[in-house]
């Protein structure tokens, strides 16, 4: 019961504010500002990539936790651009095969229970060509002492988070997946705890063959 209520009514909150951390704000506006025409939005959250986008006509925003959607209504009405609510998981998606240009997903790959079968989808769905977006939070390679305190903690985190691992090495999912490496960049993203801290910034394509 106490769970349930941190759920619903804790944790959304302190997502809307940790997310809001100046260094991940960056990081949006980064990948996001030359994103265009309509696209899927994996993990919507309370809307904060909104403001950065410039050059969108339609986002699906695609959010299973109404809760946390509900903090986004403020800035959906002040969207220039119509945002349309997808409540279903990202290892089902509700559109067809190869019907769409862009997908972008922000924090979210960490924190969904089957992560080769989301990407599986997001690479059925996009078209021949198009264009996944994506910034995570990753397993450190470099750092064996952060690598094992984020193996070590991640069980506790996915409890605290909404099923967030900090272990996760979102690289190789996505080209185990197919896609292909557009632009990645690997950032240590200040302000945040070293375990963490670790971001990956990458663009990738599915093949057009």
């Amino acid at each position: 019961m106490l769970y349930k209520i941190y759920q619903q009514h804790i944790f959304p909150h302190l997502l809307n504010q940790v997310m809001q951390t100046p260094a991940l704000m960056d990081l949006r506006r980064e990948l996001l500002l030359g994103v265009s025409n309509e696209v899927l939005e994996i993990g919507f959250g309370t809307g904060l990539n909104l403001p950065f986008y410039q050059l969108v006509d339609k986002l699906y925003a695609l959010e299973p936790n109404a809760d946390i959607f509900k903090l986004a209504e403020t800035r959906i009405q002040q969207a220039a651009f119509p945002v349309e609510h997808i409540q279903a998981s990202a290892e089902n998606l509700p559109f067809a095969a190869n019907s769409l240009q862009h997908v972008v997903s922000t924090w979210t790959l960490c924190s969904i229970p089957d992560l080769e079968q989301s990407l599986k989808e997001i690479y059925r769905v996009l078209q021949p060509g198009g264009t996944l977006h994506v910034v995570e939070h990753v397993l450190n390679r470099q750092n064996l002492n952060i690598q094992c305190l984020q193996h070590l903690l991640t069980p506790i985190q996915k409890k605290v988070a909404d099923g967030c691992h900090l272990n996760r090495d979102i690289e190789n999912a996505l080209l185990e997946t197919g896609f292909e490496i557009e632009s990645l960049n690997y950032i240590d993203a200040a302000g945040l705890p070293q375990i963490g801290q670790h971001m990956l910034l990458a663009r990738l394509r599915k093949s057009k063959d």
